[in-house]
């Protein structure tokens, strides 16, 4: 890894099936209710094109700062087990990052770990809160709610 760039690492368990957890980062009416969701902002633009080479966008407005853009492209999709995807806000740094997602099944429960690579060091500790906040309105996001994470 790069000076000044570190990884971001965050584990969540979930009581749902592996599938399920997979599938919200994919389904673009379940992930514009949560991810890159905030509780203040309005999700504008969500845009999937689920294939390894397609690109995601999401564009939320938010009061404080305006159109905020995540974008991004996916490289790996093995349903359920593995997502791997690159990451950016460009009008806050033009970098891209790495995002992996590794969901393991566990019982009727299933374990999920998000690995961040490149991580610019000043953004670390924010990188870490926004996707734990990011994690936690998964599944109430199935339920039609948004950003509840964020709470």
């Amino acid at each position: 890894m790069s000076p000044g760039v570190e990884s971001v690492v965050v584990k969540r368990r979930f009581a749902a099936a592996p599938e399920r957890i997979f599938d919200a980062f994919l389904d673009v009416e379940t992930a514009r209710r949560f991810l890159f969701a905030t509780a203040t902002g309005e999700m504008i633009t969500a845009q999937i094109d689920a294939r390894i080479g397609g690109r995601y966008t999401f564009i939320e407005r938010r009061p404080e700062m305006g159109e905020v853009s995540h974008v991004g492209e996916y490289l790996e999709i093995d349903r359920p087990a593995r997502l791997v995807f690159t990451f950016g806000v460009p009008q806050f740094d033009p970098r891209m990052t790495t995002v992996a997602i590794e969901i393991q099944p566990c019982g009727p429960e299933c374990g999920l770990t998000l690995t961040n690579e490149g991580v610019p060091t000043d953004y670390v500790k924010a990188n870490e809160e926004g996707w734990s906040r990011i994690l936690s309105g998964l599944l109430p996001a199935y339920e039609g709610v948004h950003a509840a994470g964020w709470r």
